[in-house]
């Protein structure tokens, strides 16, 4: 039975796109795979605290490091909801990330996490992408590339709702149709890379 860590971010707890796009991902991963194990984390309601000269210290002895590294380790496939906030991710996010990275333990081409699939939805207010005004501002997909690939060695997906603000503002509302249809898009791609991912892992 394949096990999917899932974790969540957003710190509104309704309304959020993140949320409802990991939600559709992990619903069509239950269907396909009802057998398999989902483990939750809600970082915005039960937040990690950060990283501290003790845990550094005591490194994978560190009894909530050593928790969270577990947790990491023993997921078959990572899914992460990770809105933009500020350009970049959630703080909450951050301090999870530096509490499960420990450097010689489980970096690194050969270790623990190397191959594991990480699915992010990385939600945004409005678009950075190529090609648009704003598309230096991206810190959350070049940043967690780098981290999941280039430290821990996994391999990552991302799904980018974008324009979630338009409906919100005022300003935005010649975007709704864009908006729609990017929210739509990642519903769609999130049912289908969960259902294809639990039927990949579950073989």
């Amino acid at each position: 039975m394949a096990t999917l860590l899932h974790l969540d971010s957003a710190v509104f707890p309704q309304g959020s796109a993140s949320r409802d796009i990991t939600a559709a991902f992990v619903k069509a991963w239950q269907e396909q795979h009802p057998d398999g194990t989902v483990v939750y984390r809600d970082l915005a309601a039960t937040p990690l605290p950060h990283l501290d000269f003790a845990a550094v210290s005591a490194g994978i002895e560190d009894a909530l490091r050593a928790e969270l590294t577990a947790e990491l380790e023993a997921a078959d496939a990572v899914l992460i909801g990770a809105p933009m906030y500020n350009f970049t991710i959630p703080s909450t996010l951050k301090a999870w990330l530096d509490q499960v990275i420990v450097v010689g333990h489980n970096t690194g081409p050969d270790g623990p996490v190397a191959g594991t699939p990480v699915t992010v939805v990385a939600s945004r207010g409005g678009s950075y992408a190529a090609g648009t005004p704003r598309e230096g501002f991206e810190f959350v997909q070049n940043y967690l590339e780098k981290v999941f690939v280039g430290m821990l060695g996994a391999e990552v997906d991302f799904i980018v709702p974008e324009l979630t603000m338009a409906r919100s503002k005022p300003e935005m509302a010649e975007l709704i149709p864009l908006a729609d249809a990017s929210r739509t898009k990642a519903l769609d791609q999130a049912a289908e890379k969960g259902k294809a991912l639990a039927a990949r892992l579950a073989a």
